[in-house]
């Protein structure tokens, strides 16, 4: 995978090191439930204009990410280096579960 010292070249690099990070069942189904719950937070953000479900939705949605990798993947989130394109990643991973491509 093309890499120039820290970073990678494009997302579709960046993506299979993403899905390696997530290898551990239980880590991908926090992240599947974490990104629910923001999504559904996002929704009720953008019906009542309340920014306590935006916060609320970052909050829950990097929580129980965060909970995957520590205590099960045993890994450091890669948000931590790459933030937007892990939030890329989380969104392209969570679709790929939704239609099974990747196992829930």
């Amino acid at each position: 995978m093309p890499k120039t010292g820290n970073r990678f070249q494009s997302f579709s690099d960046f993506y299979p090191f993403y899905l390696a990070e997530h290898s551990n069942l239980t880590c991908r189904r926090l992240h599947f439930v974490g990104s629910s719950i923001a999504l559904y937070c996002l929704i009720r953000f953008g019906m009542s204009g309340n920014p306590a479900w935006f916060f609320g939705g970052l909050i829950q949605g990097y929580a129980f990410a965060w909970v995957g990798h520590f205590f099960f993947e045993k890994n450091k989130p890669a948000t931590f280096k790459y933030p937007l394109w892990s939030f890329m990643g989380d969104w392209v991973m969570y679709k790929d579960i939704l239609t099974r491509k990747i196992p829930f």
